[in-house]
């Protein structure tokens, strides 16, 4: 069985069933759209396979916001399985970066890898799973799902995105 295979299993099980939306067709769909940008961009198609497998591993959303952790789990995971190091390295760096942090914060992924894997979690936000998909997070995050009263804000930096709290409806923007 080859790598991709194996985490494959791995992932699935770990995110089988799982409630905010971040869950193992989530998972599943981001890895078909980034092997189809793929086909049309190339770049290294192992990482970009494992990466998009790995990409929600340890999501500071969900890790008590340690956004340093899903890049160590993956190192850990891809280690243990003798994965070649620029791999294991190329893979951690795009899940370090792939979060959505801010309107106006800076994108870090410079890699052709990492930008497929990025533009693929994305589009899996917009349509109508992506709405379902904010609104199932909101209801994780106990936020409300329309308050007037909160205009929505442009974030300036990742640490106040974070440290944001808002109605649902707002992430729209």
């Amino acid at each position: 069985m080859n790598i991709v295979t194996i985490i494959e299993e791995k992932v699935k099980d770990l995110f089988f069933g799982e409630a905010t939306g971040h869950d193992w067709y989530h998972i599943q769909r981001v890895l078909e759209m980034s092997r189809y940008l793929h086909s049309k961009e190339g770049g290294n198609l192992q990482v970009i396979e494992l990466a998009a497998l790995l990409h929600d591993i340890s999501d500071y959303k969900f890790n008590g916001g340690d956004i340093q952790k899903g890049s160590q789990v993956v190192r850990e995971i891809l280690t243990k399985h003798e994965v070649k190091e620029d791999i294991i390295e190329k893979v951690a760096e795009i899940v370090l970066h792939i979060s959505y942090k801010g309107a106006k914060v800076e994108n870090k992924i410079k890699s052709l890898e990492g930008k497929i894997v990025q533009d693929a979690d994305r589009l899996d936000a917009i349509g109508a799973i992506g709405i379902a998909r904010t609104f199932a997070y909101g209801g994780f995050k106990n936020h409300p799902i329309y308050d007037p009263e909160i205009p929505p804000v442009l974030h300036q930096s990742f640490e106040a995105y974070k440290k944001g709290s808002s109605h649902t409806i707002n992430h729209f923007y």
